[in-house]
């Protein structure tokens, strides 16, 4: 028989992501708080912004908190009506950073997981820079289209008054509203990092971490969710199986948070999960009761 006891070490838990550079990606701010939006008219820029800008912002209790896109990147739509009732987190405008970013692409089953793990995200570009911290842009979740309030209309001209000498007009730049986009994790590369537009890169996200956890290896628990039984060898052989607690995993060995000491020896593999009792059905299919 094959036994192990629980060790202690720092556990990390990471999902990997695959991405791409791209220019001028789109991303997501969200609504700071619930509450009702209030869009401001902001006016297309002449170059890139290099102070915050002030878009909206979401009214609760009498107070507005305030929705930024920051520098280096220009408002690209709005994602609700203006004056809608918001969630907080819910996306409420979609800005373009001007240059170079990586994106990834996320699916569902990992958009749980990554929602409240953005802080740690290191990234490296194939043959190329890295590994390297990527500062994350926005929110994850997937966006709607965006849209751009029209321009106010010029004021009449008073018929009394005499004729005002033709304005000079400032060219402004064509500002499209942004398209709908999937769920996607944008982020930026530290300054200084040469980055080639299509180039392919592999992005790290550290989604939890424990530390001096009591860890056994995956092949001696059964189970999952939370919740997974052990072999406990006794001194005399035999085995007794325990409920515990799981925690993290890295894949090759699991958190036990509860359920051991540490002191124990533990049987590998472990145990074979119960089958599922079958239904007693009757002649005709009929299950009996």
């Amino acid at each position: 028989m094959t036994t192990v006891k629980p060790t202690r070490q720092e556990l990390t838990n990471r999902v990997s992501l695959t991405g791409k550079v791209t220019i001028n990606p789109v991303f997501g701010l969200v609504a700071p708080v619930s509450g009702q939006i209030r869009y401001l008219n902001v006016q297309p820029p002449t170059s890139t912004p290099k102070k915050a800008t002030r878009v909206a912002s979401v009214w609760k209790g009498g107070k507005a908190y305030h929705v930024t896109v920051p520098a280096g990147a220009a408002f690209a739509g709005r994602l609700v009506d203006d004056r809608s009732t918001v969630q907080a987190g819910m996306p409420v405008v979609s800005a373009k950073h001007v240059g170079y970013a990586i994106v990834a692409e996320i699916d569902g089953a990992q958009a749980y997981k990554l929602s409240a793990a953005l802080t740690a995200v290191r990234a490296q570009i194939t043959n190329g820079p890295g590994p390297f911290a990527c500062k994350v842009l926005g929110t994850i979740a997937a966006l709607p289209s965006g849209t751009l309030p029209e321009p106010p209309a010029p004021p009449a001209p008073d018929p009394s008054a005499s004729p005002a000498p033709p304005v000079q007009k400032v060219p402004q730049q064509n500002v499209q509203p942004s398209e709908a986009t999937g769920m996607r994790l944008v982020c930026l590369a530290p300054a200084g990092v040469t980055l080639i537009n299509g180039a392919s890169a592999t992005l790290e996200v550290i989604t939890a971490k424990a530390a001096n956890a009591l860890v056994l290896p995956v092949e001696a628990v059964a189970g999952g969710q939370g919740k997974g039984l052990v072999d406990v060898v006794r001194p005399d052989g035999t085995r007794e199986t325990r409920d515990v607690v799981l925690g993290l995993t890295d894949g090759k060995v699991i958190e036990i948070k509860s359920g051991l000491t540490g002191e124990e020896k533990i049987a590998v593999p472990g145990p074979d999960l119960p089958q599922a009792q079958p239904e007693n059905k009757g002649p005709e299919g009929v299950i009996s009761k």
